[in-house]
């Protein structure tokens, strides 16, 4: 995997701050009774494509709200090129994805927890 640059993490950095911004102005950040926030921003190389990763905390139904953000995308675009018009020359595409390293750690948590109990059940 090639190394991020630092137009790519500044760029990202960017694009997390104000994405966050404009979803919180378009109603976004609450989906659901969940809270929506972005847990980190990916930019290709060229710079051509931002890869956005959601963390959805307590949302009954993620697929639902991940469609409902696509559909709104375009929203989301238009009130990101009003914010950042001035510091990048054209506007990445956007492209939205579940991160659940949450969900898998909750887990890994869960998997260790009952390991541990099946070792103090045996010693006993």
């Amino acid at each position: 995997m090639q190394q991020e640059t630092k137009r790519q993490k500044q760029v990202a950095g960017l694009l997390k701050e104000e994405i966050s911004g404009a979803m919180q102005k378009l109603g976004l950040g609450m989906i659901d009774g969940g809270l929506v926030s972005i847990s980190s921003v990916k930019i290709t190389p060229d710079l051509f494509e931002a890869r956005i990763y959601l963390s959805l905390f307590q949302v009954k139904d993620p697929q639902a709200a991940m469609k409902k953000i696509e559909e709104r995308s375009w929203e989301i675009k238009r009130e990101l090129v009003t914010r950042v018009k001035n510091q990048l020359r054209s506007m990445p595409q956007l492209v939205f994805y579940i991160d659940d390293t949450l969900d898998y750690v909750f887990k890994m948590e869960e998997v260790f927890r009952k390991i541990n109990e099946e070792k103090e059940d045996g010693k006993q």
